[in-house]
């Protein structure tokens, strides 16, 4: 991660960006950094409520999605002090709202925008909050370079380099442009997410809504009141100055390394001791990495804006982590099987009992596994719509397996 530049008012260090105007106001002798704090504090309590509030009115969710997304949102205008921002993904069949909620999740984003023709230059070449909309084609032939950008930029650090040219003193000339690509993203589509930049997301499933009150409503959120009054706390708040800095991570790594029992500051001006309960949370949720990566930002927003928002993201992301570990389990067995029925070819009927044991020894699969049988294998073939047609006979079922559909659909993983 690079490391943040670092200004000093008084006999204090400030780490991230800061206006100059700012900067001046905290080199007052009258500047109160606590009473700033809290009233920031305040505000953004306010702001969370109501971005709760929006979502509510225009989007029929999962109860846990709201503080969620309200927290993600907050954090956008803040993100680049985080070594990492985590994507969000809606995950939504057809009429379940997911472009109201894409587009009102951007607009209350800082510098927010929806797009839905994604190419690198796009990628790279713009600021802020980006939504991405029915992003089914991410999967395809010629989109390796934008798949892989958007596997890293999620991630501080992460750099495009183009040649452009540009008249000089001895005429047109050849120069290196720099862009920096870490930007906060949230992307939606119906059929899925390829496996690798569904490890960078947070993913949400929404469903279809029948609640008249909500899908009849107009999009008319930018006109109203407590739209109006959150943009402007989210744009006047100086959000740097109360979350993470690199000295919060480095302190996370001083948590983790002395197994909880011994916490120190690295920094004569940043008291993270006030993280240690954040800390002793994140430590007891079943995580790896990648999750750390993920959840961090979004607990450290929480904590910064109250202990009740805080409370409710620990449960969230629990609960979220819980279902990710057992959908990932699911998915890569699935993904594998996809991956086993593209490689096949035998076209004909075959018995569910042969594909159960040929897929076995695709896997190279280990006995003491008890989930791979026949059974399975059926429930499979349905679920992912891998047979074309099936027969009883006296020997079991057989199946003809659609292998030019699974040729398509293991094109979105590799």
């Amino acid at each position: 991660m690079e490391t943040p530049q670092t200004k000093t008012f008084g006999d204090k260090e400030y780490f991230g960006s800061i206006s100059e105007e700012e900067f001046k106001k905290r080199e007052k002798p009258s500047y109160d950094a606590e009473k700033e704090k809290e009233e920031n504090k305040e505000k953004l309590k306010l702001a969370h409520r109501n971005i709760v509030d929006l979502l509510k009115k225009y989007c029929d969710l999962n109860e846990d999605y709201y503080p969620l997304i309200a927290t993600w949102i907050i954090g956008t205008y803040s993100h680049k002090d985080f070594q990492s921002y985590p994507y969000l993904f809606l995950n939504a069949m057809r009429g379940s709202g997911k472009s109201r909620l894409l587009k009102l999740i951007t607009d209350l984003s800082d510098g927010g925008e929806v797009q839905t023709s994604m190419t690198e230059a796009v990628l790279f070449r713009t600021k802020g909050t980006l939504g991405i909309d029915e992003f089914e084609s991410l999967g395809r032939k010629g989109n390796e370079n934008l798949r892989e950008l958007l596997n890293a930029s999620y991630k501080q650090g992460t750099k495009v380099k183009r040649i452009k040219e540009k008249r000089g003193v001895e005429g047109m000339e050849r120069v290196v442009e720099e862009f920096e690509v870490f930007r906060p993203i949230v992307m939606a589509n119906i059929w899925g997410m390829e496996e690798v930049l569904g490890d960078r997301c947070i993913s949400l499933i929404l469903e279809r809504s029948n609640n008249p009150r909500i899908i009849k409503l107009a999009e008319i959120w930018k006109s109203e009141k407590i739209f109006k009054e959150t943009k402007e706390i989210l744009e006047s708040v100086q959000l740097c100055s109360s979350v993470v800095v690199i000295s919060c991570y480095q302190e996370w790594n001083n948590f983790v390394t002395s197994n909880g029992t011994l916490i120190y500051n690295t920094s004569n001006t940043t008291t993270t001791h006030n993280y240690i309960q954040l800390f002793k949370s994140l430590n007891l949720m079943d995580l790896d990495g990648r999750s750390v990566e993920l959840c961090l930002p979004l607990l450290v927003l929480s904590w910064e804006i109250g202990e009740d928002v805080f409370k409710k993201m620990i449960s969230v992301l629990n609960n979220y982590i819980k279902v990710r570990k057992e959908e990932q389990f699911s998915e890569s067995q699935d993904i594998s099987f996809i991956d086993y029925v593209a490689q096949e070819t035998e076209v004909g009927f075959i018995p569910v009992k042969d594909v159960t044991r040929r897929f076995k020894e695709f896997l190279q699969y280990d006995e003491k596994d008890e989930w791979l049988n026949s059974k399975w294998v059926g429930q499979a073939l349905r679920r992912l719509k891998l047979r074309k047609t099936h027969k009883r006979t006296h020997g079991g079922i057989k199946v003809v397996l659609d292998i030019e559909l699974a040729q398509n659909k293991i094109k979105m993983f590799k």
